[in-house]
């Protein structure tokens, strides 16, 4: 799990073919990998990879093609910047919101224009994922811990201050991007409720016993 603040900016290094799938090597910058051991968990723009290589300048993870063809990975090209976040520990703060890292689909910058100090950026999600974005709710674009202001139809925006696009690979998107899209999982978890007739029934006794009724 991940908790979409990002931690650092990194750089495609080199994508490796390997039997019909891609071993991708990030240089992972300034981001502390002390701590980091084989097959611990790393987002790469909120895709959860398994490092399976630790090098002098960053780490290596084998992406698979179902992971290609359904992120933006598939697109990046060595050179490109990537949002960084190791796992979360129990005993980290929880600064954004729980994040998967495993991607619903691929977005895509639609504009962005200058809000006081701020950028309104509008992205486009495919219809399938609509249902799940929310005014005033999460939703993690790229790896990063957003909060939605409006949406309109397949079409939702953010407000990002200064900071946000600095120190994240915003800084280099533009209209047109794709983008890898992560929904709330709680918005997917009330869904399923849903659709199984509603959320399950608390036994009346059980909340007398325990001084609810």
């Amino acid at each position: 799990m991940f908790t979409g603040i990002i931690q650092s900016v990194g750089r495609i290094a080199r994508l490796e073919p390997r039997g019909g799938d891609v071993r991708l090597h990030v240089d992972t910058g300034d981001l502390d990998l002390s701590d980091v051991q084989l097959g611990d968990s790393i987002a790469v723009s909120g895709v959860c990879l398994t490092v399976v290589t630790l090098e002098s300048r960053g780490f290596a993870a084998d992406v698979s093609n179902e992971t290609l063809s359904l992120t933006v990975l598939g697109k990046h090209k060595p050179g490109d910047a990537v949002n960084l976040e190791k796992a979360l520990r129990l005993a980290d703060r929880l600064g954004g919101h729980l994040v998967s890292g495993h991607v619903d689909g691929v977005g895509k910058v639609v504009s962005i224009a200058p809000d006081g100090r701020s950028l309104r950026w509008t992205f486009e999600v495919p219809a399938q994922l609509s249902r799940y974005i929310a005014s005033k709710g999460s939703v993690c674009i790229d790896g990063t811990s957003l909060t939605v202001n409006e949406v309109n139809g397949n079409r939702f925006g953010v407000n990002l201050i200064p900071h946000t696009v600095e120190h994240t690979a915003f800084h280099a998107r533009k209209a047109g991007d794709a983008v890898n899209i992560e929904v709330d999982v709680v918005a997917r978890y009330v869904e399923r409720l849903v659709a199984g007739g509603g959320a399950p029934r608390i036994d009346e006794a059980f909340l007398k016993q325990h001084g609810f009724a």
